[in-house]
C-alpha cells in the first residue's frame, strides 16, 4: 500500500524548524526591546537568517501555544515563567469564589 501525500504536506515536512531555530526565535522575542515587531524586523535582528516559511511555522507554533499575541501592528512576547508570577496564579481566586465572597458578606 503506497501512501500519497499531497504537495502541502511535503512543503511543510520541507521547513520544519530544529529546536535551536526555534529557541533562537523564542530568545529574540522575549529579549527584544521593543514590545511589538513585524515579521520584517524581527527577520532583521534574529542572530541567524531563517527560511520565511520556517519562521511562519515557528511563528505559528509560539501563538498557539501562547508564548505570542499577534496584532494589525506586530508580535508581542505573552508568555511569563516568573515563578512568582506562577504561583499568584495558583494561589488566586476564581471569579466564582469571589462572588460567593462578595455574597456572603453582603448577606
Amino acid at each position: 500500500m503506497t501512501i500519497k501525500k499531497s504537495s502541502k504536506q511535503i512543503q511543510k515536512l520541507k521547513h520544519s524548524p530544529t529546536l535551536n531555530t526555534i529557541l533562537m526565535v523564542e530568545n529574540t522575542l522575549k529579549n527584544m526591546d521593543e514590545s511589538v515587531i513585524s515579521i520584517a524586523g524581527l527577520k532583521k535582528i534574529l542572530p541567524k537568517q531563517v527560511n520565511h516559511n520556517t519562521l511562519m511555522n515557528i511563528i505559528d507554533y509560539l501563538d498557539i501555544n501562547n508564548k505570542i499575541y499577534i496584532s494589525v501592528k506586530g508580535i508581542t512576547w505573552i508568555a511569563n515563567d516568573s515563578p512568582k508570577w506562577r504561583e499568584a496564579i495558583r494561589k488566586a481566586s476564581t471569579y466564582e469564589e469571589i462572588l460567593a465572597e462578595i455574597h456572603k458578606k453582603n448577606i
